[in-house]
């Protein structure tokens, strides 16, 4: 089912919530014997435009860091202490896997027809200067962990 509203099988990214992303990275990249990479922040809202359970998150925010392991991308995220998804992972589940992230080709098609199959957006978003979106959606009832369509515009 879900292949017939992603339009795909592959996911590209790999998700985890953490603490600490300075000591997560760290034992992450020794783990793996790769380089550890650098630490981004989440973005200004005035770009982001996040939305969290359908309401704009202006306070919401995280750093992240990217690991590039070949085909797929490991992120690390450290939220904010503010509501949103990536929050409300770390206080009722935990560090750890938090989503499988899938690149759309319309992700505003896709939301629709992912709505319309059930799953709840938790979280939404542009990234980078604006070029790009996200958006989570809860699919832990089936797969164990959300979903997040990535699109590049």
């Amino acid at each position: 089912m879900l292949y017939q509203i992603l339009g795909t099988h592959s996911p590209c990214q790999i998700g985890m919530i953490v603490k600490d992303i300075e000591e997560s990275k760290k034992k992450v990249a020794a783990f793996y014997g790769i380089e550890t990479p650098p630490t981004v922040g989440g973005g200004d809202f005035e770009i982001t435009k996040t939305q969290y359970m359908g309401q704009p998150a202006p306070d919401a925010n995280c750093k992240m860091a990217f690991f590039e392991m070949g085909n797929i991308q490991l992120e690390l995220i450290e939220p904010n202490e503010f509501k949103s998804t990536w929050r409300d992972h770390l206080e009722m589940v935990g560090e750890g896997m938090h989503h499988l992230g899938f690149i759309v080709d319309d992700i505003f098609k896709r939301m629709e027809m992912m709505k319309e199959a059930g799953y709840k957006l938790t979280q939404f978003g542009y990234y980078g200067d604006g070029n790009g979106a996200y958006a989570y959606f809860d699919c832990t009832k089936d797969v164990k962990c959300y979903v997040e369509l990535l699109c590049n515009f």
